[in-house]
This record gives C-alpha cells, structure tokens and sequence, in this order.
C-alpha cells in the first residue's frame, strides 16, 4: 500500500498556510530547519518518529529529510520570502515553480494565460516527487 503524499502549495495563501504547515510536521518528527533528523534520549521515541516520516519526507542523506512538496505561484515573491527563512533550506530548490509576471488578482488571467504556462512544469515537479 502506498504511504507517500505529496503536497502542493499554490498561491500566496497555499504557500503561507503551507510553510506553516511544514514547521509543524517537521518538528512533530524532530526534523531540523536544515533537514536533519534529532536524536533524542529515548531510542524507542526515535524509533517512532522515523517509522512514520516517510509518509510526507523522502531520506536524501543518513538521517536527513527533504518534503515531498510542490511549492507554486504565479509570481516569485512569497517563494522568494520562503527561500530566504529558515525553513526554505528544507526544501528541495527544483520544487520551487513560479511565473515572472503575476496575475494581479485577475482569476482569468491567471487561470487562461500566466497559470496555464506553469501547468507542464508543476505537473513534471510533481511526477519526480512519486
């Protein structure tokens, strides 16, 4: 049975909900903002952490985790503010999938025109991540 999620994060709101989102799930796994998994004094607690993690982080490293996340938007500013926190070193930098205009709050625009350019590429993103 497959166990793997994938997340999306679209939009300014999708990716503000989203890093919050992540903050927790990495730190109820005991994972660092840079991807590294903590030990803690119980082996048996670490043991717990570690049988579940893999359900929304892929092992890039022995004991280090990178999320199976999809990080969109049509403008670079709010993936730009997430790449420069903490948390953006726990991404992968290749999820990141942004246009370079925006569609300045016009749903037509951003669903016909600046959105459908981006489709290929987010749907690309999302197949290396299964």
């Amino acid at each position: 049975m497959v166990r793997e999620i994938v997340h999306c994060q679209v939009g300014q709101c999708g990716n503000q909900i989203g890093n919050a989102f992540w903050n927790t799930v990495r730190k109820e796994h005991a994972i660092e903002v840079g991807g590294d998994f903590t030990k803690c004094k119980d082996p048996k607690k670490d043991a717990e952490r570690l049988s579940k993690v893999d359900v929304y982080f892929r092992e890039t490293g022995k004991q280090r985790f990178t999320p199976r996340a999809t990080l969109v938007d049509l403008e670079p500013g709010t993936l730009d503010v997430i790449k420069a926190s903490d948390m953006g070193k726990l991404f992968k930098p290749d999820n990141f999938v942004f246009g370079a205009s925006g569609a300045g709050n016009n749903w037509a625009k951003g669903h016909y025109t600046e959105g459908a350019e981006l489709i290929d590429e987010v749907v690309d993103v999302v197949r290396k991540e299964m």
